[in-house]
């Protein structure tokens, strides 16, 4: 699954794809989108594992009891690139978006330690945090009915989705530029592990998100 590993995307590219990005170019992909697929393929093998090492009551008590509503009954049949594309193909959300969903994701794992990134939560999990942080750093976005739909949803359920993952998460939403940058980084450092072009820390645009009010800054 994991088929950006070995990405090479030169430093212009990504700089590019992060600060000055194309919304008139419908056919271009941010390049984000393969390094946050890698980077979730990457999660989804060692928490395979991780739980075939454990027995499976161990492993599946660890589970946070609230966090099962991200469970869903049937695994999609669509790799975590093919749904990030379409994720992205129809509601051209820009790459910022999926910088801040992937702080959402990371900062979820840690408030809710018992929670582990699976084949059956992922697909929900990425719906989910994406739909919230592009209503967090785009002007305009679409409505829960429409991601819903984009993500083979039912409406209600990415309501309950969306409420839950916001009362996990205690609210805390705020990604300061620091933060943003230091992610930015981390995906830097995921091309580099892939063979790719070691990414240049061209990250220097905090004026241009601040202005555009696609990142919120951290009161504390």
């Amino acid at each position: 699954m994991a088929v950006s590993n070995s990405l090479i995307i030169s430093p212009r590219e990504l700089r590019s794809d992060l600060y000055s990005y194309s919304y008139q170019d419908n056919s271009k992909t941010p390049l984000v989108i393969s390094l946050l697929s890698s980077l979730i393929d990457r999660t989804l093998t060692r928490n395979q594992r991780i739980s075939r090492r454990a027995s499976p009551a161990c492993y599946s008590s660890c589970g946070g009891g609230k966090t099962h509503i991200f469970d869903c009954r049937e695994i999609p049949d669509l790799t975590i690139q093919s749904y990030l594309e379409r994720i992205f193909r129809y509601t051209k959300a820009g790459p910022s978006v999926y910088v801040v969903a992937y702080v959402y994701i990371d900062r979820f794992c840690q408030i809710n330690p018992g929670f582990k990134i699976s084949l059956t939560n992922v697909h929900r999990l990425l719906i989910t945090t994406i739909m919230i942080a592009s209503k967090y750093v785009e002007d305009l976005n679409y409505r829960n009915s429409y991601f819903a739909k984009v993500g083979g949803l039912e409406t209600e359920d990415l309501n309950r989705l969306e409420l839950e993952f916001l009362f996990l998460m205690g609210f805390k939403l705020h990604v300061n530029v620091s933060v943003f940058e230091s992610y930015c980084c981390h995906l830097e450092r995921e091309v580099s592990f892939g063979g790719g072009y070691r990414i240049e820390k061209a990250l220097r645009c905090a004026e241009e998100i601040k202005s555009g009010q696609m990142i919120v800054q951290d009161p504390n």
